[in-house]
């Protein structure tokens, strides 16, 4: 599935986002990861209000490899769904000392081995830490753009990367999901899309 105006839609939002970049905030490839964990179901305004607070208390894998698990939910806790990111973020850091030395590894094969990583916190830490980019980011705004502007039919992040990879060039798979993702905060919202205001709305079937 396509949108024949799909060129133009890229250049349009390069055009209206052209400095974007992760809105997670960390300094380190391990923090940037605990981020992403903790992102899942969560704003990123959430995240980046909580994951300071994580980041002092267990700074580096080692440190958050020794943690306990109530002491982690203690911290994560209002993120939602805490127990399991709190085992996830545990099972992370213990994986990437067992497996990778403490380094972030470079691959999605390999990254995808880490606990409570699939391949949306794969693309986002690879592009984001090594410029690389294997895959593009499919999050809730990228699923509700894509079917809207026609590039897919699917819901499930998987199917719906594997149609966007088609249509999308690949030098721009690094910045596209973050274009997308500004764009459906600021236009496209999920319940009132201001299509009005929007434009791309001559290319969008869903405006019409």
């Amino acid at each position: 599935m396509s949108n024949l105006h799909t060129p133009k839609i890229i250049r349009e939002l390069q055009r209206l986002y052209p400095d974007t970049r992760c809105f997670l905030r960390y300094r380190t490839p391990f923090q940037l990861l605990c981020a992403v964990i903790l992102s899942a179901q969560c704003t990123d305004e959430r995240v980046n209000k909580v994951a300071p607070g994580l980041f002092k208390a267990f700074p580096t894998p080692e440190r958050l490899a020794r943690a306990g698990q109530k002491d982690v939910e203690r911290i994560i806790q209002s993120t939602g769904f805490y127990h399991n990111k709190a085992k996830n973020l545990l099972g992370a850091a213990r994986t990437l000392l067992s497996l990778y030395g403490g380094k972030m590894p470079r691959t999605i094969d390999a990254m995808v081995k880490i606990p409570g990583v699939g391949r949306k916190t794969a693309n986002v830490v690879l592009g984001e830490i090594y410029g690389i980019s294997e895959g593009i980011t499919v999050d809730t705004h990228v699923t509700r753009l894509s079917n809207r502007l026609g590039w897919t039919r699917h819901q499930d992040a998987v199917k719906i990367e594997r149609d966007l990879m088609k249509i999308v060039p690949r030098p721009e798979w690094l910045y596209f999901s973050h274009r997308l993702i500004q764009h459906g905060r600021k236009v496209c919202d999920a319940r009132k899309p201001l299509c009005g205001a929007c434009t791309l709305a001559k290319w969008c079937p869903s405006a019409r």
